[in-house]
């Protein structure tokens, strides 16, 4: 089997997949469902119910709230207690919506049969009418970022879409939720893929999967055996692969310049397995996304394992189905050990975005001792964006914007090899993630003036 990988930086964390052969479990209802209005890149949602109306599920609590944007939908059954703040993965509180479970009634426009329906016994779904049903559902990118899916599907006039680049590495060391859907429902990504090969007028698709998976690669193979139209293209295992920067470089052999340059730009569209997945529901069974698959590990954790879990579930209900919170110091991240992010309270809702639950425990909880940097150059021999972290965290922590800029922190993907392999241990994903954040603001700023 021949593997390829992207050219530029990598690491190799230590793989910690302690629910690979976990089967997803559904997860139980919460009491109370919160649900903030920005799950999404963009605009938050506006809400279209108050306190006192009843929902079921499916029932539509906010709106797009711009072109950027995406809308919300209920996950649960019961009535609106309040419209206010709650603290969500950010660590600030944001505008949410809380709804108080009542049994679990579903809107009847959803089909919720397992009948798998395919694209041929679809002749009238148009482009067009894919991308507005994915619009419609609220459909964002499923791997963490949370970008509108639809926009994606709606490359500007300068590019063209040459194929479709399904996201199936899952590279941060702990979660397999990804893998389990792969394993679970192959059928209903094959035909989410082809969907969004239609929606963007493509007659080739990829789906790449890291050599870790090997069951995974095996099924999909089987699957598209005979078939030109998809490839199946196993990978080296490498963090961060599944950077969809690094995904095109590896599967096509196509770098994406710098931003404002995205992967279309080279004539690729890359969506992750799980949103193929919510395409297919989207668009076959009229289903809006309100429920994903999630990853619940830890070292120290009784039971760590896969589910499929409402959005607006506290991550503390997930906790307690895997035996609850260890002893002793943790510390708990919304994501993986690599680009997650550390949470201040349990209570903190699944959104569109959390793919995984992790709770590190121990030394692992822990920082280490912040010493001088050697110059070592190790941090700049891994950035897979061919940057000089070293240089954009010291000047971030100095204040520096504009040489932070000009060293092109808006490249960054935030993956955190540097800070991996930083032998003095130095915080440079944090300095460099207040340098891109307050960057990214003067460029808006700028660009609102002209």
């Amino acid at each position: 089997m021949r593997l390829r990988t992207f050219r530029i930086g990598g690491v190799h964390p230590e793989e910690n997949k302690l629910s690979l052969e976990s089967a997803t479990q559904i997860a139980g209802l919460p009491r109370q469902a919160v649900f903030p209005l920005s799950q999404h890149i963009g605009a938050p949602a506006k809400p279209v119910v108050k306190k006192g109306d009843k929902v079921k599920v499916g029932t539509l609590l906010a709106e797009a709230g711009g072109f950027v944007s995406a809308p919300i939908y209920s996950s649960v059954s019961g009535t609106v207690v309040k419209i206010d703040e709650a603290v969500d993965a950010t660590g600030y509180r944001k505008p949410s919506i809380v709804v108080k479970v009542e049994g679990d009634e579903w809107e009847e426009y959803i089909d919720r049969t397992d009948k798998l329906e395919t694209l041929e016994a679809h002749p009238e779904l148009t482009s067009e009418e894919i991308i507005e049903r994915i619009k419609k559902a609220g459909v964002t990118g499923m791997g963490g970022a949370g970008f509108p899916t639809f926009i994606k599907l709606c490359p500007p006039p300068t590019a063209k879409a040459e194929c479709v680049i399904l996201n199936g590495v899952e590279c941060e060391p702990y979660i397999t939720s990804d893998y389990r859907l792969m394993m679970e429902h192959a059928d209903e990504i094959l035909v989410g893929l082809e969907l969004l090969m239609k929606a963007v007028k493509v007659a080739k698709g990829y789906i790449g999967i890291e050599e870790n998976k090997p069951k995974a690669i095996e099924l999909f193979e089987e699957k598209t055996a005979g078939r030109n139209d998809v490839e199946i293209v196993p990978l080296a295992q490498k963090y961060p692969q599944g950077g969809e920067k690094q995904l095109v470089d590896a599967v096509i052999r196509r770098q994406v310049p710098a931003p404002p340059a995205i992967p279309v730009n080279v004539g690729a569209v890359v969506q992750n397995v799980g949103t193929a997945f919510a395409v297919y529901q989207a668009v076959m069974k009229n289903k809006p996304l309100f429920e994903r698959y999630t990853t619940v590990t830890g070292k120290k954790l009784a039971k760590p394992g896969n589910f499929l879990v409402r959005m607006g579930t506290p991550m503390i209900d997930l906790i307690n189905e895997c035996g609850g919170m260890p002893a002793g110091d943790n510390k708990l991240l919304a994501g993986g050990p690599m680009m997650g992010k550390a949470l201040t309270s349990v209570e903190v809702p699944i959104c569109k975005g959390t793919n995984s639950v992790t709770i590190l425990s121990g030394d692992d909880a822990r920082r280490k001792p912040v010493q001088p940097c050697i110059r070592c150059a190790k941090c700049v021999s891994v950035c897979p964006m061919g940057l000089e972290p070293y240089l954009l965290a010291t000047a971030s922590a100095l204040h520096d914007w504009e040489k932070v800029e000009a060293a092109g922190v808006t490249s960054c993907i935030e993956c955190g090899s540097c800070q991996f392999t930083c032998p003095a241990h130095r915080p440079m994903l944090d300095n460099i993630r207040l340098g891109k954040s307050t960057v990214m603001g003067m460029i808006r700023s700028r660009n609102a003036k002209k």
